[in-house]
């Protein structure tokens, strides 16, 4: 049925697209078996092998060695098995006998066509699932074709991709036909093919952009360490060098700015601030609060969390607009920052002075001691250790207990004092809302007596203009009455007349 030329036929398919040629051998071999069962029956045993000497698909229909034939169509001869198929074949084997595929004409050549299309299908859903299964996690290029629910569907050439809503920057616009890179964020398999998931907001996709554009990451001489995002908004990434000649933010910024530039345009237009990566959290921070500049910082290993203070002029620039900055600086450095401009930090310093002042031992040498430590209240002094304390000049263990214990008890008082506090202002807010309350009850009785009042004036009105009415009334009545019989009177003497 099929001459020579199918391997040729089966090579360019494959080149076409882009599967491999034995899934191709695999879907002919099903379409030539199902379409044989169909012409000689669904109960048949057949297998289909693929010839590359012959160069087409050869089908064998098993049958049964028995000493007698009494099933031409399931049976063969021992005899003619031992001569002409296996010499060493024994009753009751079954021997493939190869079928003559001549006669089978269009019927057999529709349904195999059939078959291999819908295995075409699904090997190049399955190859094209293989591929960028393989490529999560890279930035693709692709051409946007069309809208679906606020989807972009993206051409990436053999496949079509997705760009769900949530993962497009607002402020980004696109048009069918406008070019486009993004992440690939997710592959799943789906029975209508490989959904392919896009994004244009993942914090990926700055990096990967980066990685194309300076060598010297391909090269993994530069590294970037941590990076935040804000999509459309702001970004922060945190680089390092292997080798100490190379600059790591010079290499990423390139000669004149060219290399981050590239990447400010690809993000229309997303502002990238790029610092040095360090080991030490305090000059980590000193960087990714970048441009803005700082003062001191005060860490607190257990928690995880700096107070960063700047000076005052610094405030708004170190926090940035609705809290951006320090944002990003905390998604890129993984440490709580609490920003503090230099005043606030003396008023603080002084209000502690004050409040320690009270525990026996401590005066403000201690005070800016323990202010360097993060110790900012009377709690953060009673939860230090004893060790802590009695490391300060002029203070031993059984002061630093000492002082522990009366920070404790002085938080335990100003504890009280809040909770009676908090009690009274309670119970003034249930005394005035009870007066409120008192005071819109007066309000409405008076409303209601004044209400009766004007109702009786208007009565009383009412009652006198009653009298002067009725007399005209009468009169009128009376005249009526009056004419009425005087043309009658007059219409009678007329017809007396």
């Amino acid at each position: 049925m099929l001459i020579a030329t199918l391997k040729r036929e089966i090579d360019q398919i494959a080149k076409d697209k882009g599967i491999d040629s034995g899934d191709i051998i695999g879907a002919l071999e099903e379409a030539m078996v199902q379409a044989a069962r169909k012409r000689h029956g669904l109960d048949k045993e057949i297998e289909a092998r693929y010839s590359e000497e012959l160069g087409e698909i050869e089908l064998f229909e098993f049958m049964e060695v028995v000493e007698v034939v009494t099933d031409r169509k399931s049976q063969i001869a021992h005899s003619v098995a031992l001569t002409e198929y296996d010499p060493e074949a024994e009753i009751g084997d079954e021997i493939g006998v190869k079928m003559d595929t001549t006669g089978f004409g269009r019927i057999l050549a529709q349904a195999a066509k059939q078959v291999i299309i819908q295995r075409l299908r699904d090997a190049e859903r399955d190859h094209t699932y293989d591929e960028y299964s393989d490529r999560q996690g890279e930035v693709v290029n692709g051409i946007v074709r069309r809208f679906e629910k606020g989807s972009l569907i993206v051409d990436l050439g053999r496949t079509e991709a997705i760009l769900p809503p949530k993962e497009q920057v607002p402020r980004e616009g696109y048009r069918p036909g406008d070019r486009i890179r993004a992440y690939v964020l997710e592959v799943n398999r789906m029975s209508k093919g490989p959904q392919i998931v896009l994004s244009r907001t993942a914090t990926e996709l700055l990096t990967k952009l980066f990685e194309q554009e300076v060598p010297e990451m391909y090269e993994k001489i530069v590294t970037i360490e941590a990076a935040a995002r804000e999509p459309g908004g702001r970004s922060k990434i945190a680089v390092s060098s292997r080798d100490s000649d190379v600059d790591p933010v010079g290499a990423c910024v390139g000669m004149k700015g060219s290399r981050v530039q590239s990447v400010v345009q690809e993000l229309r237009g997303e502002r990238i601030d790029i610092v040095p990566w360090n080991e030490d959290p305090a000059r980590y921070v000193y960087s990714a609060l970048s441009p803005a500049q700082v003062s001191k910082v005060i860490i607190d290993e257990d928690t995880r969390s700096m107070d960063v203070i700047v000076p005052d002029d610094q405030l708004s620039l170190a926090i940035g607009r609705r809290g951006q900055n320090v944002r990003l600086a905390v998604q890129l450095t993984g440490w709580k920052i609490d920003i503090k401009s230099e005043s606030k930090m003396k008023e603080v310093a002084q209000w502690l002075s004050r409040a320690i002042s009270e525990v026996e031992g401590c005066g403000d040498p201690e005070a800016e001691l323990l202010l360097q430590q993060g110790v900012m209240s009377l709690e953060d002094l009673s939860q230090c250790s004893v060790e802590l304390l009695a490391s300060f000049p002029g203070i031993d263990e059984e002061g630093a207990e000492k002082i522990k214990v009366r920070a404790g008890e002085l938080v335990g008082v100003k504890i009280e004092e809040e909770e009676q506090q908090r009690l009274e202002a309670e119970a003034a807010a249930e005394a005035a809302a009870a007066a409120a309350t008192e005071a819109a009850a007066a309000a409405a009785a008076e409303a209601e007596v004044a209400a009766a009042a004007e109702a009786e004036v208007a009565a009383a009105e009412q009652a006198v203009a009653a009298p002067d009415e009725t007399p005209e009334e009468t009169e009128s009545d009376s005249s009526s009455e009056g004419a009425g019989e005087h043309a009658e009177i007059n219409s009678t003497d007329g017809a007396a007349e």
